[in-house]
């Protein structure tokens, strides 16, 4: 673009975006940024306009944790941006690369307190990994281009920019950026060369895959390297599309209520190969798995921030690279002659059959875990999942078989609300892939209403909602805490199928577990969002609990 040509900021902007191989938006419109808006209106990038910026986020998020490039998001200022929060937090926890563009009021108005008017800084700062405000439209290229670097480079995360509406119509003269590329950290050849000695003296591995930086081929290569070695590999919280379910070399996930025989394993090693991942509570059992800063273990934590390198544990050998580089070099690390560990791969895999394969019998007519069975021999093996926080997808990461990479949307932060905005987002970026969506009641209405996004860009997304009247993860701790003291966690729910009618989308109601197959596949028939309400018995909290049976236990203990 010549110097001479002046544009408005908020054509500037969109120009950024389409040089950066920007596609999608999704936003909520707001005056504060009608001029990108009406940019926007001409140029090559997909706009999914939302009912909820928290929904919004969320699309972009989930863009962003599939596709590996930034997911991109638009809301208004004040409550526009703190309607958007969850979806920066989700984004930061789970290391997942998205912009978050605010509209902000004019720089004459600053501190006055405004129409809306709110420090970004200080409101996002703690929360996105750079939070800035463009004070003048000549240097859009420039704080573009670093967002797209930040946003992707060490350890993803999301940035917010605030842009003030006078810098969006103001004009400016001035060169484009060039489109970035995301920072590659390598690991060197000693560090390869440390990690054969390490595993040549071992006679208990395992690996541990977690985090981002991931695409299909690293998939592909680290397991060949299991292959090769005969590694035992688990996956991390919500992490479980990194290593095929189906590959012999698969021990299974460190979530919530984990496979007790995994547990032992991890524990039992002498060396654990962390790649990607941090090892927060949620996978290390509130921190419990290893000791903190001396692990108990020969750990070798490969990691693409150096920042996140001896954090939290001691490594043995810390690995300053991404996983993508990091498996691309693990054709350099060769197998010992002999393998200490033979069979133990083998072992691990046949443990997690055993403790996936069939779910035991829960009370009521309907079996959540039954339905996820036959959705995993019934779906393609590129089709979706998405989902978000509660008890419910303990049948989802138990008993699903995720066999690629980018087939997996849930949240390692744990936020409710999440599975329906991931589901429909991820329907507009792929439309010719199932993308079916688990939630829970509660999960459901948090963001229930992008339901009416996917009607209106007919993307028919399948929501699967459990519904047993309650919010059931806070019912259960209650139940162990506070035994018979049921307070606030009572649901009184509307009927989903219907509600999915009244959109203009199929919906139907699911009170058996013979129900749902013969539901799931008119549900696919229609070509049309659908909804499947489906009823489970309150009792049935948990794959392997009940909520008298927690309550009996606690008060034995009292």
């Amino acid at each position: 673009m010549s110097l001479t040509k002046a544009r408005t900021g908020g054509q500037i902007l969109v120009d950024q975006l389409v040089l950066q191989g920007v596609t999608d938006v999704f936003c909520v419109p707001g005056e504060s940024y009608l001029a990108v808006l009406d940019a926007l209106h001409d140029a090559a990038i997909r706009i999914t306009v939302c009912r909820q910026e928290g929904g919004a986020a969320m699309m972009a998020e989930a863009a962003g944790k599939i596709s590996g490039r930034p997911g991109i998001c638009m809301v208004t200022r004040g409550p526009g941006a703190t309607n958007a929060s969850p979806g920066i937090h989700i984004a930061k926890q789970d290391s997942t690369p998205m912009i978050l563009f605010v509209g902000q009021i004019e720089r004459g108005m600053r501190e006055r307190e405004a129409f809306q008017e709110m420090d970004y800084r200080a409101v996002f700062g703690p929360m996105a990994k750079w939070a800035t405000e463009i004070d003048d439209p000549a240097r859009i290229p420039e704080i573009i281009s670093r967002a797209f670097h930040v946003a992707t480079s060490g350890r993803p995360g999301p940035v917010v920019i605030a842009l003030p509406e006078d810098v969006l119509t103001e004009a400016a003269a001035v060169m484009d950026a060039t489109p970035f590329t995301p920072v590659e950290t390598h690991p060197s050849l000693t560090q390869m060369i440390e990690l054969q000695k390490m595993l040549w003296a071992a006679r208990a591995p395992i690996a541990l895959l977690g985090g981002s930086r991931w695409d299909a081929q690293a998939v592909d290569r680290f397991q060949r390297f299991a292959e090769r070695f005969d590694l035992p590999v688990a996956v991390s919280f919500r992490r479980q599309m990194l290593f095929s379910a189906d590959h012999p070399c698969f021990a299974g996930d460190l979530g919530i209520g984990p496979n007790p025989k995994l547990l032992a394993r991890i524990r039992a090693s002498d060396l654990v190969l962390m790649v990607g991942g941090r090892l927060s509570e949620m996978p290390s059992q509130s921190y419990a798995l290893f000791g903190i800063p001396e692990p108990g273990a020969t750990l070798v934590h490969v990691h693409p921030d150096a920042g996140e390198l001896g954090r939290v544990y001691h490594p043995a050998l810390a690995i300053n690279a991404s996983p993508t580089a990091f498996c691309a070099a693990l054709q350099t690390v060769h197998p010992p002659q002999a393998i200490a560990w033979s069979g133990a791969a083998e072992e691990a895999h046949r443990s997690f059959h055993g403790w996936t394969d069939a779910p035991a019998p829960i009370p009521g007519s309907f079996h959540p875990g039954e339905a996820v069975v036959w959705l995993r021999d019934r779906l393609p093996p590129d089709a979706i999942l998405c989902n978000g926080a509660g008890n419910y997808a303990t049948w989802l990461h138990r008993f699903h078989r995720f066999r690629r990479f980018g087939t997996q949307a849930a949240p390692t932060s744990g936020s409710m609300g999440y599975g329906v905005p991931a589901a429909v987002g991820l329907k507009r970026l792929y439309p010719d892939r199932v993308v079916v969506a688990f939630a829970g009641d509660g999960c459901f209405l948090m963001n229930g209403q992008e339901f009416a996004t996917a009607v209106q860009y007919d993307l028919p997304v399948i929501i699967v909602v459990i519904d047993n009247g309650m919010y059931g993860t806070i019912r259960m701790h209650q139940e162990v805490h506070y035994p018979g003291r049921v307070s606030a966690t009572e649901l009184k729910n509307p009927d989903f199928a219907a509600y999915a009618r009244a959109f203009g989308g199929h919906g139907e109601r699911v009170e058996t577990t013979a129900d749902f197959a013969p539901a799931f596949e008119r549900a696919l028939a229609s070509g049309k969002p659908s909804i499947l309400h489906c009823l489970i018995d309150p009792e049935a909290i948990t794959p392997a609990k009940t909520l008298s049976g927690l309550r009996a236990e606690a008060l034995a203990r009292q």
